[in-house]
């Protein structure tokens, strides 16, 4: 793709958008670098005067929060059923642009007493929704070339966003977002369930208080093989998420970032400083492709692609000093793994592979009994009033219902959110710089500081504390 998904948007509008769609990708990595490459390091290079820190930012409270979901594909109807189960919501309006979509989201709400309105069969039809006055929060669980699209122009309306993961695809996007919140004021929060899980959480209440000494270095992935998934054809519509990996970097950087960025305080006391990246060759999706070819034509399109490679490892120095290590790799046979590991001056922690791990020395891991004890005394409170309940209502393990019950307490009770618009930015951020290093022999580029400056005055947000917390659960 010669001129950059930007400059497509610029000529082409987001009329000819649609919800399942993904015709506007990220320029591919060439021989030749990536398209854009002067506008990324551009990108990268831009300072930032904060309008409003949306950092520790409380909006006024909600006593009911009234939701509209666009996207109710793979995450959406998932998300539709945890929130029917959080009181104090009101579900006024689902979207899709598939009518059976919206239909099957609708049956999942058909006992209870909300009555949403359905928006669907038309490429703009989520405007519609988000033209609403009745809505507070902008649920959006699309393909993710939309979401950037979709959250500036619900900010715009008065309403906060929800996004699912990744929030943004190129740096201008991340830039776009920032800037809408501080001019609007309201809340741009990422979806980064894996924040949520139970060791992610643990390990950071223990963080807080000191257990790890000084933080020296983390290490988070998302190796999870996927190369079934993307080229199933009755799978992701219009086979969008396949075509993401036309890109050659971390494109889905966020999982194992995320509960390290919290850790070490990232936009809040410290801040990326620059990263590294490379790739190994693509050992799996080209061959994948030609082989699905053979036995049938509609693979033909995909059969002469170029694919990211299998591996892909960046590095991120801080401002501090401290290391980051982000893998990601779809298309290799391992176990699953997010890795979550910290090193600190005092102790360390790792959690794949399972079970999960702590230590004090380097010797030896703790036993099983010395981690019962160290759980038992840094189970976040959280956890504690809300693990097990969770667990049952479900979403990878209870993390993605702890996500969306807390995304809504704080709403509710006027807090500020425990991810906030400047998470989205610089967590999402590491896909598109990672190309460009990827794509220029592995130098090193700077990483944007989308708080202006505020890093070094903000403070943490606790998510291992309640809240709130008068959010009650309907079991």
């Amino acid at each position: 793709m010669e001129n950059n998904r930007r400059e497509f948007l610029k000529r082409a509008g987001l009329a000819g958008m649609s919800l399942a769609g993904a015709g506007m990708l990220n320029a591919c990595a060439t021989s030749g670098g990536i398209a854009g490459a002067e506008d990324v390091r551009k990108q990268a290079g831009k300072t930032h005067r904060q309008v409003f820190n949306m950092s520790g930012y409380a909006a006024p409270k909600l006593d009911t929060v009234r939701i509209g979901f666009i996207g109710l594909g793979q995450r959406g109807p998932g998300a539709v059923n945890r929130i029917n189960r959080i009181a104090g919501v009101d579900i006024k309006a689902l979207c899709d642009l598939r009518p059976e979509k919206v239909a099957a989201a609708q049956k999942i709400l058909a006992s209870g007493s909300h009555k949403p309105t359905a928006y669907s069969g038309k490429e703009e039809s989520w405007k519609e929704l988000v033209d609403r006055q009745d809505i507070d929060l902008v649920y959006i669980a699309t393909p993710w070339h939309l979401h950037t699209p979709m959250a500036v122009y619900a900010m715009e309306r008065g309403k906060h966003v929800a996004i699912e993961v990744p929030a943004a695809t190129t740096l201008e996007e991340c830039w776009q977002l920032v800037e809408t919140s501080e001019r609007t004021r309201k809340h741009c929060m990422m979806l980064e369930n894996c924040c949520y899980d139970f060791f992610e959480m643990l390990t950071l209440n223990m963080a807080r208080q000191g257990f790890f000494g000084e933080v020296v270095h983390g290490e988070g992935a998302y190796l999870h093989n996927l190369v079934d998934l993307n080229f199933d054809k009755n799978g992701y519509q219009d086979m969008w998420r396949l075509k993401e990996n036309f890109r050659n970097g971390n494109i889905y950087p966020t999982h194992g970032l995320g509960p390290i960025c919290q850790v070490m305080n990232i936009n809040r006391g410290d801040q990326m400083d620059y990263l590294v990246s490379v790739s190994s060759n693509d050992f799996t999706m080209a061959d994948t492709a030609k082989k699905l070819a053979a036995q049938d034509s509609f693979y033909n399109q995909f059969a002469n692609k170029n694919y990211r490679g299998n591996m892909n490892t960046t590095t991120v120095r801080t401002k501090k000093g401290r290391t980051i290590m982000i893998q990601h790799d779809i298309s290799s046979n391992m176990p699953y793994s997010r890795i979550h590991a910290i090193t600190g001056t005092k102790g360390a922690a790792r959690k794949w592979p399972t079970p999960a791990k702590i230590a004090t020395s380097h010797e030896k891991w703790l036993s099983e009994t010395e981690y019962k004890v160290l759980e038992e005394k840094y189970q976040p409170e959280l956890i504690q009033k809300l693990g097990e309940m969770a667990k049952k209502i479900g979403g990878h393990g209870g993390m993605d219902f702890l996500m969306d019950w807390r995304l809504i307490d704080l709403l509710r009770n006027g807090l500020p959110l425990d991810q906030d618009v400047y998470d989205a930015a610089l967590w999402s951020a590491i896909a598109p710089l990672s190309e460009w290093s990827v794509a220029n022999r592995s130098n090193s580029i700077d990483v944007p500081d989308f708080t202006g400056g505020a890093w070094t005055k903000n403070t943490p947000v606790d998510i291992t504390f309640r809240g709130g917390g008068t959010t009650t659960v309907k079991m």
